[in-house]
């Protein structure tokens, strides 16, 4: 799978907040589908179909410990998009950084309010 696909993979994914909370709740550790299902209202097909857009994306993976299958994070799928939301953060930054000095220099421009500023009356 192309980067460009596993950054789309993981943002549809982290895109709902079911998906998100599940997330959440696997950084603990990990956990079996009736209790990721838990504090859901909804069905366990419902559920389920959470955990395959989630594992499709890589976000998860399924472990086997005798009859159980307990889900674990996965934590490459999420540094890749880390990474790449942290290329726009520094071109964020330098923009605020040039905000930050441009409202700097405004405000050295700008007459002090304590100066009476003339009516025209004279």
């Amino acid at each position: 799978m192309r980067r460009s696909d596993r950054l789309d993979a993981t943002f549809a994914a982290l895109a709902d907040p079911t998906r998100r909370a599940i997330l959440a709740r696997l950084a603990n550790g990990e956990a079996s589908v009736t209790d990721l299902a838990k504090p859901f209202k909804m069905s366990q097909p419902a559920i389920s179909k959470h955990l395959r857009v989630l594992e499709r994306a890589g976000l998860i993976s399924r472990g086997r410990d005798a009859q159980r299958r307990p889900r674990r994070i996965e934590g490459k799928p999420l540094a890749e998009a880390t990474g790449w939301l942290e290329q726009y953060r520094r071109i964020w930054e330098g923009n605020f950084q040039r905000l930050d000095e441009l409202l700097d220099e405004l405000k050295i421009q700008q007459p002090n309010d304590d100066t009476p500023t003339p009516t025209g009356d004279d």
